[in-house]
């Protein structure tokens, strides 16, 4: 059979034909796509013409959209659906693309010719800004070193590339082998009957029959906790968590610490302090003693919340309360101060109507769009499901995948990602996944959400209308092609329409009756919003300092055992590390290993601070409405890359970000005084 990936598809929307592809197309796919782009490549650096916008910058944005096409179908099907086929040829397929992009970026005749257009001048904006990009990658993968320089560098990124792939491997190993088996039910007392039924399948497909399996989520905090009523089965699963990566054949820590120590050394060979530095050129941030007095700053405050909020929950518990205890009295808290009981809400949040009726109808009433789902187009797995998305003028945008429950094969978490990039250049229009990690339903019975879940859903699919509304010439600068440290910021603004008065009353329906919310329940939720925020904001800031710390060690620094490190650097900025768990510790830090969020983790916090202004000028400005919408997606969401985004958010706000409105919604409006 004709491997499909090696023409364009002649599907709609040049959807790949995932119900043939097989792992050996991929791999075969992308040696003639490396091929391919190389002879590109060589043509123009021999042709011996004047190097311009075109026959250069713009004829390297051409090359290899065989291995794009490749490439961007394999990184969507590897997170999502990596049967045992797929993983065999993932550390084969991240070798052949970190070599090939070391020949690419280390060749001195086109980064001769990239530089020389760059110095000619005459560029208008967009081109500008893709030239100017375009050098800075290269400079920035080592385009100005020595021959000996060069080959060390190889070397560097081919044991780097090795060492994410095989961390993401034992990651999702371990994450299932951690799974918490219990003997009895009763043992799960507080989780529902579909919740008790869910961790029988589990374990019976896990050959426990009798039994129950507790599967775990990625962060260090897992659902179950806010519920079980026991507290050994509460410490049995937290520590199932906090202990992942670090012992037997999944141990992922030392991994981790290898790839500081060698990143720290390619920082240097590049003339950077640390990789953190090497990082953060080029993104917003506009250094990272920048971002550690931001992080800084915040935490004594949050510091201080969590403790307020580990007295209130210890006056109810009668005692101290350990790290486990931390999501079951903070639940309890709650209902009973706030009268807001998470569990007992979920029947009003059914997946597909909170899917259609709240996430989908917030795009419609702000930008126009509406959805069709299609069963035409072939998908990686029976679960996928696919919308056709059109824009208010009766034009087609994209295509949006949504793949919304955990399987084995899935990594976890949540996460945006794109088939296809959607810019005039290739004439082709955008492709975008969502990914979820839901617990599937029994068979007939509706999936339902949690509160977070449902923001998850929000957030995510920001991140989509960043992709879908994509409306530049150049696929690296369209859509979520944004520094690391702004492309969270428009999935974040996402999130505002969670809790819209006018939309929830139609998305959060209960799953029996119909019925809206009950009387108050929305106010209530929303009045509870500040309740947990210290221990969130602290667990986030752990994770966050952890990153930076991991990132800013020096070419031959040895930060000597990774847990002994993860405590120093915690105890250091002020953290008890038996009370505060960091949202991800080293063993389980899928971002900074295996995520491409190495010293970037604070992107979530640094992009908040936007967001937090943006939410502020929507309040500000009559809501969602349609000019809002409008206003939003010209200047910000549509502009990806193609300017600088500050620039974006300047052009949509009118002034620059202000702090104040993070701290008040965080809490730490009174601890900034």
């Amino acid at each position: 059979m004709t491997n499909p990936l090696l023409s364009k598809s002649p599907l709609p929307f040049e959807m790949p034909a995932f119900d043939i592809l097989t792992a050996e197309h991929y791999v075969e796919a992308v040696r003639h796509g490396i091929a391919e782009q190389l002879a590109a490549i060589a043509t123009m650096t021999s042709s011996g013409e004047e190097p311009t916008f075109g026959n250069t910058t713009e004829a390297f944005e051409a090359s290899g959209e065989t291995l794009r096409r490749a490439v961007m179908a394999f990184s969507n099907v590897r997170p999502s659906h990596g049967t045992e086929d797929i993983v065999e040829v993932d550390a084969e397929i991240q070798a052949l693309l970190t070599e090939h992009q070391d020949t690419v970026h280390l060749d001195a005749q086109l980064h001769s010719r990239l530089a020389a257009v760059e110095a000619s001048g005459g560029l208008n904006g967009e081109q500008q800004r893709l030239s100017s990009e375009t050098l800075r990658t290269f400079s920035q993968a080592g385009a100005g070193l020595d021959d000996a320089g060069k080959e060390r560098l190889r070397a560097l990124n081919a044991e780097i590339s090795a060492l994410s792939t095989r961390y993401g491997t034992l990651l999702l190993d371990g994450m299932n082998d951690a799974a918490v088996l219990f003997e009895s039910a009763q043992e799960l007392e507080g989780l529902s009957e579909a919740e008790i039924a869910s961790a029988s399948r589990a374990a019976t497909a896990a050959g426990h029959q009798g039994g129950y399996l507790l599967t775990l989520v990625l962060p260090t905090q897992q659902p179950a906790l806010a519920r079980l009523e026991r507290e050994e089965s509460r410490r049995r699963l937290f520590e199932a968590s906090t202990r992942r990566g670090q012992d037997g054949q999944n141990r992922t820590l030392d991994l981790g610490a290898s790839m500081a120590r060698l990143r720290a050394e390619r920082a240097a060979l590049l003339g950077y302090e640390h990789h953190a530095a090497y990082v953060l050129e080029g993104q917003t941030a506009p250094s990272v003693e920048a971002v550690r007095e931001r992080l800084a700053g915040l935490i004594p405050g949050a510091l201080a919340n969590a403790a307020t909020e580990a007295q209130t929950m210890a006056e109810l518990a009668g005692r101290e309360i350990a790290p486990w205890d931390r999501a079951y009295y903070s639940a309890r808290v709650q209902r009973e101060k706030y009268a807001v009981d998470a569990a007992a809400l979920k029947p009003w949040f059914e997946l597909d109507r909170v899917i259609h009726d709240g996430v989908f109808a917030a795009a419609t009433r702000l930008y126009g769009v509406t959805f069709s789902e299609r069963h035409d187009l072939p998908v990686y797995h029976p679960e996928v499901r696919v919308w056709e998305v059109t824009d208010a003028d009766g034009s087609t945008l994209g295509l949006f995948l949504g793949d919304y429950f955990a399987r084995p094969t899935k990594s976890g978490g949540a996460w945006m990602n794109s088939i296809r990039d959607g810019a005039s250049f290739f004439d082709e229009l955008p492709v975008v996944t969502n990914n979820l990690n839901i617990p599937a339903p029994a068979d007939g019975q509706p999936a339902l959400v949690t509160l977070d879940e449902c923001r998850t859903l929000f957030h995510e699919f920001g991140h989509a209308l960043h992709g879908l509304f994509a409306n530049g010439i150049y696929p690296s600068l369209a859509g979520t092609s944004v520094p690391r440290d702004f492309v969270e910021y428009p999935s974040q603004v996402n999130e505002m329409w969670q809790f819209d008065t006018d939309l929830i009353s139609e998305y959060a329906r209960h799953i029996d009756t119909g019925d809206p919310l009950p009387a108050g329940a929305l106010q209530k939720i929303q009045d509870a919003q500040l309740w947990g925020e210290g221990f969130s904001t602290t667990e986030y800031l752990a994770a966050a300092l952890l990153d930076l710390e991991w990132h800013s060690l020096a070419a031959g620094e040895d930060p000597g055992d990774p847990v002994e490190f993860e405590d120093r650097v915690l105890r250091e900025a002020g953290f008890s590390p038996e009370v505060i768990v960091p949202r991800y510790r080293t063993g389980y830090f899928k971002h900074i290993f295996d995520g491409g969020y190495s010293a970037g983790y604070y992107s979530y916090i640094w992009s908040e601070v936007l967001d937090a202004d943006t939410v502020e000028w929507f309040t500000e400005n009559g809501g969602g409405t349609r000019a809002n919408g409008d206003r939003f997606r010209n200047e910000l969401l549509a502009r990806g890359n193609t300017r600088d985004p500050l620039e974006s958010y300047t052009a949509f706000r009118g002034r620059e970000a202000r702090l104040a409105p993070l701290l008040v919604r965080r809490g730490l409006a009174a601890a900034a005084r």
